[in-house]
């Protein structure tokens, strides 16, 4: 006969439920615990949004203000853009040099948008000069599109043949291709016979260049760059006293009119007689007080004159008018190195990081 169990032993049945029950306690205590601790850590950061919208971003930019390179670099992480508005984030771009900027317009180089394509060349001209230059927009001579063959080709005529280095004949190519198709064009415009001038000057043919800025005065008489580049290649061919001549009776015509007094002013500082260049170049600025490339002039001249005081203060008022306008940043930080005056250059220095840390004058130590 089985022997009775003993008295207060738990039997298997109990056993079994006194297991179960202790695992569902632990479950529940974990559970709570767990529950617990994500309530008590913070939760992750959202994911990277733009906090800031694209007429704030330009807007920053384009007034210089503190973070204006950063706001800029994230508009252009957008896929949502139009091509206008990523021409005009190109067009701030060029007053906040960085790698990061570089980039940026590098890629731009090749975008599917005509407006952005053009920004971005117009933007590598100005961030960066000489074979760097040349090695961005070598590559858009071979283009499939003309315009974009023929705007690298603007940007690179300017560059010495050393520079242009490699695409020294895929240049060539585009000029006399460029060439053709002004001429080509029927009716032609002062505007087209003014590059037409150009590309012969490149290629070294004055007597054509003559012949088409000849052509564009008198499609438009009032067209004063054509007028200019006439003077200036009369000038170059050792005729200094006609193109004065010329310069003067342009003026005589057109006494009120700010180009001309500047380019006399800059005639006069090249032929040296940079006393004189001040009075053009002070009137210019006069009749256009809003010209910040006119009161940059005023300023190297002023400078070049041993005026330092008057160029410091044309300087001032250009960054007061204008706090993104980087070259006057930089020219004011060097003339107040030359002076002395340690503390301003300090507060510039600081403005300038402000608005973009990575700025090659911040990390050359100036």
């Amino acid at each position: 006969m089985p022997k009775p169990p003993l008295t207060g032993s738990p039997t298997e049945p109990d056993v079994r439920r006194r297991w179960r029950l202790g695992v569902s306690i632990t479950l529940v205590t974990l559970t709570l615990v767990g529950a617990f601790l994500w309530w008590r850590t913070p939760s992750a950061p959202p994911a990277p949004v733009h906090t800031i919208s694209y007429g704030r971003a330009v807007e920053r930019a384009h007034n210089g203000k503190p973070g204006a390179a950063r706001v800029l670099y994230q508009q252009f992480a957008r896929t949502d853009l139009s091509d206008i508005r990523r021409a005009g984030l190109l067009v701030e771009l060029a007053n906040y040099p960085s790698p990061q900027a570089l980039k940026f317009a590098g890629a731009a180089l090749h975008d599917d948008g005509p407006l952005t394509r053009q920004a971005a060349i117009d933007t590598i001209v100005k961030l960066v000069t000489g074979s760097q230059c040349s090695v961005l927009l070598g590559p858009l001579l071979d283009s499939t599109d003309q315009s974009t063959r023929f705007s690298a080709a603007k940007a690179m005529l300017g560059l010495s043949p050393d520079d242009v280095g490699l695409y020294f004949g895929a240049l060539e190519q585009v000029v006399e291709e460029y060439k053709t198709a002004l001429i080509a064009q029927s009716p032609t415009t002062s505007q087209d016979q003014l590059q037409l001038a150009k590309l012969y000057l490149h290629s070294d043919d004055k007597v054509s260049a003559s012949k088409a800025l000849e052509q564009a005065l008198t499609l438009d008489p009032n067209n004063f760059d054509a007028a200019l580049a006439q003077i200036a290649l009369i000038d170059k061919q050792g005729q200094a006293d006609k193109a004065r001549q010329l310069l003067g009776h342009l003026l005589e015509l057109n006494p009120a009119s700010a180009i001309l007094q500047h380019a006399l002013g800059m005639w006069l500082l090249s032929h040296g007689q940079s006393e004189y260049a001040l009075l053009g170049l002070a009137k210019s600025l006069e009749l256009d007080p809003d010209n910040n490339a006119y009161r940059y002039d005023l300023a190297v001249a002023l400078h070049g004159l041993e005026q330092q005081e008057a160029a410091q203060k044309q300087l001032e008022d250009i960054l007061q008018r204008q706090p993104a306008n980087r070259a006057a940043r930089v020219l004011l930080i060097h003339y107040w190195q030359e002076s002395g005056q340690l503390q301003k250059v300090q507060v510039l220095l600081a403005e300038l990081e402000q608005q973009n840390p990575d700025d090659p004058v911040l990390q050359q130590g100036l």
